[in-house]
């Protein structure tokens, strides 16, 4: 059975794994900032934990920020949340290959939604890869175009939900 809870620092090194197998090495986080994530936006880094192997089967993180669509600064330096109010990012969403195709993505931004909307924020936001649009249109995200981000030397689309 699966956990959802706030990410803890002893989670650090099978996140930084699942990173580094989910992402190219251009598109993934650094350790650095997987480590500034877990540390300054706790309150919205989701993890799922499979309780019977204590092994984390995915993850969902990314800062509150007031504007609509995600800048590449992002990726690199964030700051905490605010308690109330802008956009939900989401910077990464990541499941390990061994739990892929159950769902687990939707209920990892199911999660994140319901925390969107308790500390009353105007919608998630996203980037995403062509290929992943319409997966995110199922879950009533919104394709809002080609994203100026460059995030590593990839095209991107911004997609967004608001409530």
């Amino acid at each position: 059975m699966l956990q959802f809870r706030q990410v803890q620092q002893t989670d650090l090194e099978q996140i930084i794994l699942l990173e580094q197998a989910g992402f190219t090495p251009e598109e993934a986080a650094t350790e650095q900032a997987l480590r500034e994530r877990a540390f300054l936006i706790t309150d919205s880094f989701i993890v799922a934990v499979d309780d019977t192997t204590n092994t984390i089967a995915g993850y969902i993180n990314g800062p509150v920020i007031d504007q609509k669509y995600i800048t590449d600064d992002l990726f690199d330096s964030i700051k905490p949340n605010s308690e109330t109010g802008g956009y939900l990012s989401i910077l990464g969403i990541v499941v390990a290959q061994e739990y892929q195709h159950q769902g687990l993505a939707g209920m990892l931004l199911q999660h994140f939604e319901q925390l969107a909307r308790s500390t009353q924020r105007q919608g998630v936001t996203l980037t995403c890869k062509k290929e992943l649009v319409t997966l995110y249109e199922q879950y009533g995200y919104t394709n809002a175009g080609s994203s100026a981000s460059t995030h590593g030397n990839v095209a991107w689309f911004n997609m967004i939900k608001l409530f």
